[in-house]
């Protein structure tokens, strides 16, 4: 017999955040979570994406064991702003059992049909700056600290249940080794002296937080053609500011600045965490902060986390701007390869960024849907 329970006291928190420790407890390419960032994550009083979001979390037990999670979610804003009538799942993890699978989903039926909504889909986080989508190729890779992992077989469950793929997304690499300096530069110098850009670096976290509510402007104007696009609020920036920005090197975030001093791009890299947070187990203390802290220094590896070109400057070469910016710090610390996280399959715009680096898919996501 299953039994749902909902996951609303710091015990039961703790469980939900916990049991896919357990459930990939032998996994080479899943990569803990830090069980202190997860729970705040869900930390109602703390995470302001409950301002404009409405969230449950359910645990599934079986014989007096924990074997699933899901959230249900509705993003008000979502729903107001854009007219979807549609309920989210999101930080969904289950053992084999389409029972188990099916019993967590009934949950999130229930908030949608108590609030009318049409549709659900899933899985998906609060907002846009949240993990996103059921992975479906590249079991075989390592996962990211941005990206879920899961098993093959979460796919299968959701197509069993009569859910369709909604939206696709992609992630890639390159190498580092095989991109050619002088073609990038010979290109960014003659972009930005067609266009009067200035490029912008930082020494220090505190020389960048002016800039941060800059480059979530540019951020919503860059992504807000896309058809599920919902933007980013002043309290999420704030949030973001205090959850992110301490993980990223100073000089690992780049602005591009036209004549008049407007940003009109931006780009942030992080450090490669996936091989330590393995090693730490979800735990910073007492010593996993200090191998968080040698990845953010020593990491071979970078995460391109987000990126924003202003619509009138994504044709013309803004990549090679911001490319040339990253080269010589890259080749300082020694930078092997280059990692794109989750992007839609139909962002061109995006994808055109980078064909010139001739990126490999190594692995493919989506979110899947059902009418209610």
């Amino acid at each position: 017999m299953i039994t749902i329970v909902e996951a609303n006291n710091k015990k039961l928190l703790k469980e939900y955040v916990t049991f896919p420790f357990k459930l990939y407890k032998d996994n080479n390419y899943w990569v803990p979570p830090l069980i202190s960032d997860e729970l705040a994550t869900f930390n109602k009083d703390e995470n302001p994406a409950f301002k404009s979001a409405e969230a449950y979390f359910y645990l599934a037990y079986k014989n007096n064991e924990v074997v699933g999670r899901i959230s249900a979610i509705i993003n008000w804003d979502e729903v107001n702003q854009l007219g979807k009538k549609k309920v989210r799942f999101g930080w969904f993890d289950a053992i084999d059992d389409i029972e188990v699978t099916k019993a967590l989903l009934e949950k999130v039926y229930d908030l949608g049909k108590k609030h009318n909504m049409e549709q659900v889909e899933g899985p998906m986080g609060f907002t846009n700056l949240d993990k996103v989508g059921c992975l479906t190729e590249g079991f075989d890779q390592l996962s990211t600290a941005i990206g879920w992992y899961n098993h093959p077989y979460y796919a299968s469950h959701f197509e069993q249940l009569g859910f369709q793929v909604e939206k696709k997304y992609i992630e890639s690499e390159f190498s580092f080794d095989g991109v050619t300096h002088e073609p990038i530069k010979k290109a960014a110098d003659l972009i930005k002296a067609r266009y009067g850009l200035k490029p912008i670096g930082f020494k220090s976290t505190k020389e960048i937080v002016p800039y941060v509510d800059r480059m979530f402007e540019l951020f919503n104007e860059t992504y807000s053609k896309l058809q599920s696009f919902v933007a980013v609020s002043k309290t999420q920036i704030d949030y973001f500011k205090k959850k992110y920005i301490p993980f990223v090197n100073p000089e690992y975030i780049k602005f591009i600045e036209d004549k008049d001093g407007n940003i009109i791009a931006f780009a942030i890299v992080m450090p490669n965490y996936a091989q330590a947070q393995q090693q730490i187990k979800g735990k910073l203390f007492p010593f996993g902060f200090l191998k968080m802290l040698n990845a953010k220094k020593n990491s071979k590896e970078a995460v391109f986390y987000l990126i924003g070109v202003l619509p009138e400057y994504q044709s013309k070469g803004v990549t090679a701007v911001i490319f040339e910016e990253y080269y010589r710090i890259f080749e300082q610390k020694g930078i092997k390869k280059c990692i794109r996280t989750p992007e839609l399959e139909e962002n061109n715009a995006i994808h055109n960024l980078w064909k010139n680096f001739n990126p490999i898919i190594t692995k493919r996501r989506c979110t899947f849907s059902k009418p209610l």
